[in-house]
């Protein structure tokens, strides 16, 4: 008994448009025609649509089919390349799943990568903003420092420094700073790998610098990049200073 081309795909598991695209491209020899034009097809074409359907849910390329088929030198370097496809893909989906458990059981943030512990919502929208763009080009090593950093209880002054107001007067200011600048370079001695933004990016020093900057201007206010001007320029004095004892 022979069978039509709807036959055959329906035997098959597959559409009658698979076979004829099969057909187009050499995969699945024609069939001989019936007197009236009809192809007619066997065993033997059902056998080789089926192992084409094999390879194909194996996730063989359709233009490797033929060598991995007919069982020649390339078959098992084809297969192995596949295979080494596949693994790398089921880690990077373990690795999604990992991700995406953190941020379903332990509230972790959407936008940061997953190994940045600290709760999202424990954070005001500045520091989560300016996590997620220092994460593009800050090292495992100073991220890690941040996080200890953010996972300590808030102070007063790095809260006071949070709430402050767009329009702050100078003296509340200078005065801020002057309470901040002895907590930065408390911060800067326990973690060495933020006193130098070259050597704790994973990029040159101006892409970070870049980033570092415009993050700052884009999440804080100007009372808040006023203070940091002024804790910069303290920390540089008591340095200054130093370097002239």
């Amino acid at each position: 008994m022979a069978w039509s081309t709807s036959q055959l795909a329906e035997l098959a598991g597959t559409t009658l448009k698979t076979v004829r695209h099969y057909h187009e491209i050499g995969l699945l020899e024609e069939p001989e025609r019936a007197a009236n034009g009809y192809k007619r097809y066997g065993v033997k074409h059902l056998v080789r649509l089926l192992r084409i359907r094999r390879l194909v849910d194996l996730g063989v390329p359709l233009s490797d089919i033929p060598a991995v088929g007919a069982g020649d030198e390339r078959a098992e370097r084809i297969l192995r390349a596949l295979d080494a496809e596949l693994a790398a893909s089921i880690e990077r989906q373990q690795r999604m799943r990992r991700e995406l458990a953190e941020i379903l059981d332990n509230r972790a943030s959407i936008d940061l990568p997953v190994d940045v512990k600290t709760l999202a919502e424990d954070l005001p929208e500045g520091q989560r903003s300016l996590l997620v763009a220092y994460s593009s080009i800050l090292s495992p090593a100073a991220m890690s420092a941040i996080q200890e950093q953010l996972s300590a209880p808030p102070s007063d002054v790095a809260a006071q420094f949070e709430a402050l107001p767009a329009d702050a007067p100078e003296d509340v200011r200078r005065q801020l700073a002057q309470r901040l600048a002895p907590v930065v370079r408390q911060q800067q001695q326990d973690h060495p790998v933020l006193r130098d933004l070259e050597a704790s990016s994973r990029w040159g020093g101006a892409i970070a610098q870049s980033v570092v900057v415009q993050a700052l201007v884009e999440f804080y206010n100007e009372a808040h990049l006023d203070v940091l001007r002024r804790v910069h320029a303290l920390l540089a004095e008591d340095d200054a200073g130093e370097c002239r004892r």
